[in-house]
């Protein structure tokens, strides 16, 4: 498949589910459901990234230096640490491990 077809394709996609955005009935938008599923697609969607970058390689599932941070981040937002040292705990734990040989 050319490249340019897949690209024109894609955002002609793209276009149609936007239309579709907004030929949605108002009153369907309101509902109690539909809110509370649509707030919690982004946290869902967030999380299946972050999984399939974390454990995966070359489409096998991996336990590498990549998890430990990961783990070393949640421990850090369980404790109600701030943004900045979730995330530094995360770079040195990974560092350290990888620096160990993990």
């Amino acid at each position: 498949m050319n490249v340019w077809l897949a690209i024109a394709l894609t955002a002609a996609g793209c276009y149609l589910v936007k239309l579709l955005g907004l030929l949605v009935p108002a009153g369907t938008l309101e509902r109690p459901l539909v809110r509370r599923l649509s707030s919690l697609v982004p946290v869902a969607l967030l999380a299946a990234l972050t999984a399939q970058q974390t454990f995966s390689a070359q489409g096998a599932l991996v336990l590498d230096a990549r998890a430990a941070g990961l783990g070393a981040a949640a421990l850090a937002l369980v404790l109600r640490a701030p943004f900045l040292v979730v995330v530094g705990a995360a770079v040195l734990v990974t560092a350290g491990v990888r620096a160990l040989g993990g």
